[in-house]
């Protein structure tokens, strides 16, 4: 009998994680599509401190669930209220209990008829009994409940939602759209993607990896009508995006160590690549670039020489933003025009100690900027007006925090590790949806890691995986569970895509189902819908789903040959660690770092890109 495939590689965790509901499997050995070590945090463009703003079922050694959970302790978690509300709610929500007939597992329910009144712990301090993600203690009536649940194969887990202001007083009332987009009564459609006639796909073309001898970077991979777009060693290749023929090629001196995922409407992108300086025997990423998808044309390239003028600057990000191609390094922040290269800021020498972390774009440019010492800064996200770099808004976040991400900068929706209580390396505690005009907070949204699967990257700003925010709403998958018998009997694995309001925070009723055996991820919006993966069980293909912003409803777009071979070349992309895009009934899976392969079979299945598509 043929063994099933195995799954990507996971990331070293802690000795004393807890095993059980949501645990990871035993990770293989390191190689392709193994996440990179977290880097340095960078710093970015020194200015005046601003104001402050107001405060599936799978096979042996199946792939992984993302995110250890946490043992429920003794004393709620920060950001939770200490007295549970009268009746347990369903998993991950609010709600009345769980009554016969009513949905089950992971279901948004409507919030209870009395709020319950929050109280929290100081700002960034660990949870008490040193358990975070708001775990609680069972009382006897729950226990009864549990192992009745048990008895019938259903697992229910416990959360308390919240959302408000900071420092636990309301700062958005519920009703109050505080300028953000969207709301409850949000609509999904305006997508570009339609279901074809036939959703079997096929390999349309793949590229074996190239050799290496050591950890190579390969960051970058785009998609226009036109062209895709894959960074390979010390080049960028574009390919006919149907037929995988070479289009054009562009060396460089270096490999691409950093790139957006932003492109222009006209095609056009930003990325950085390393460089070997005089005497150097490393190579530094300190080259940013702009370019033309379509055409392969290099636009203009450029670096930043530090305050002493005898090195250029690292950079550890780069983004781009309203037009404005924006880098954020150890020495400071700087940004280009993306069509011309004219520098439009770059480092400066000041005693205030406050330097751009990093920046998140698309339709606009937003700055993570840190103040004050290294171990106790303080975090100010600021919108930014593209050409000068100048806030026109602030949003202060809470003390203790020491890295912060940007999801999206519109709507603008941050995440943050609060007092480090994610304890699942997810670098996600909460999320806090803000008002990108006024700097104001609308919505904080607790997502414990044991209930939630998103992913920020480490001390990264804008490297945030499994999660997208759009239609007035933060859609986030749950992580996988134990699956109700349905009419077969089958138990197996699952998880659901659920959504948050982003002007109050609640939780929106409905929720996608991935379905037995499967597992959902966000990749993008489209329009006011969400384009999902689903990863399979190892009998079936793995499938891209359009996901309806308001009803939730699914629809199937594309699926992929179950296949053994082809299986083995689709897994080895992790929706967590690899480029995964999705235009015009195609499917694109790309690395971001190649290894050495272990033996002349592991070679054999391992590829720098591939693409599979509907006919």
């Amino acid at each position: 009998m043929s063994q099933p495939p195995q799954p990507p590689q996971q990331p070293p965790q802690p000795e004393d994680a807890p095993k059980g509901f949501g645990a990871p499997q035993q990770p293989p050995a390191p190689g392709f599509g193994a996440p990179q070590e977290p880097a340095a945090p960078g710093f970015g463009a020194p200015t005046p401190p601003p104001p402050a703003g107001p405060p599936s079922t799978p096979p042996p050694a199946a792939a992984p669930a993302y995110g250890y959970p946490q043992t429920p302790g003794q004393q709620p978690g920060y950001g939770y209220p200490q007295t549970p509300p009268p009746q347990q709610p369903g998993y991950g929500y609010p709600g009345q209990p769980q009554q016969p007939g009513q949905p089950g597992y992971g279901y948004p329910t409507q919030p209870p008829t009395q709020p319950v009144q929050p109280q929290y712990a100081m700002p960034g301090a660990p949870a008490p009994g040193g358990q975070g993600g708001g775990g609680k203690k069972l009382n006897t009536q729950m226990t009864i409940i549990i192992a009745a649940v048990v008895a019938v194969g259903l697992i229910v887990g416990g959360g308390i939602w919240y959302a408000g202001k900071d420092d636990g007083k309301s700062d958005a009332k519920q009703g109050d759209t505080g300028g953000a987009q969207g709301g409850g009564s949000a609509t999904g459609g305006g997508g570009k993607e339609k279901a074809p006639a036939n959703t079997s796909a096929k390999v349309l073309f793949q590229t074996p990896q190239p050799k290496v001898t050591d950890l190579t970077s390969v960051h970058g991979s785009w998609l226009t009508d036109k062209v895709y777009v894959k960074s390979g060693v010390k080049e960028i290749v574009g390919y006919d995006p149907v037929k995988g023929t070479q289009l054009w090629k562009l060396p460089l001196t270096g490999n691409v160590c950093e790139s957006t995922t932003h492109v222009s409407a006209d095609g056009k992108t930003a990325f950085a690549f390393e460089s070997q300086e005089n005497g150097a025997k490393i190579a530094s990423c300190t080259e940013v670039a702009g370019l033309d998808l379509n055409t392969g044309k290099l636009l203009w390239q450029a670096n930043i020489k530090g305050a002493s003028g005898d090195r250029k600057t690292r950079f550890d990000e780069v983004t781009l933003g309203a037009g404005t191609v924006a880098a954020g390094g150890l020495d400071g922040g700087a940004a280009w025009d993306l069509n011309t290269g004219k520098e439009l800021w770059k480092p400066t020498t000041t005693a205030d100690q406050c330097e751009d972390v990093g920046y998140g774009g698309g339709d606009a440019l937003v700055a993570v900027r840190k103040c004050g010492d290294y171990d106790k800064p303080t975090i100010n996200i600021q919108t930014l007006d593209p050409k000068t770099g100048q806030p026109t808004s602030t949003y202060k976040m809470l003390p203790g925090i020491q890295y912060a991400h940007i999801v999206s900068t519109s709507p603008l929706v941050l995440a943050a590790d609060v007092g480090e209580s994610a304890g699942d390396g997810s670098g996600i505690s909460d999320f806090f949806s803000v008002d990108a005009k006024t700097g104001k907070l609308l919505a904080r949204i607790p997502a414990p890691g044991d209930k939630y699967a998103a992913d920020c990257d480490g001390t990264s700003v804008e490297k945030c995986t499994m999660v997208a925010a759009g239609n007035g709403r933060l859609y986030v998958p749950t992580e996988q569970h134990e699956n109700a018998a349905n009419g077969s009997g089958s138990l197996g694995r699952t998880n659901e895509i659920v959504a948050f309001d982003l002007t109050t925070g609640q939780p929106v009723p409905g929720k996608a189902d991935a379905g037995d055996g499967y597992t959902l991820y966000p990749m993008r919006m489209d329009g006011n819908n969400v384009i999902a993966y689903k990863d399979a069980p190892y009998n079936k293909g793995t499938q891209v789903v359009s996901i309806d912003g308001g009803s939730l409803k699914s629809t199937l777009l594309l699926e992929n040959p179950a296949d053994r071979a082809v299986r083995d070349a689709i897994t080895s992309f992790s929706p967590k660690y690899s480029e995964m895009l999705y235009g015009n009934g195609r499917l694109y899976l790309g690395a971001v770092l190649l290894s050495k392969p272990y033996s002349a079979s592991d070679a054999d299945k391992k590829f720098l890109f591939m693409a599979t598509g509907t006919s």
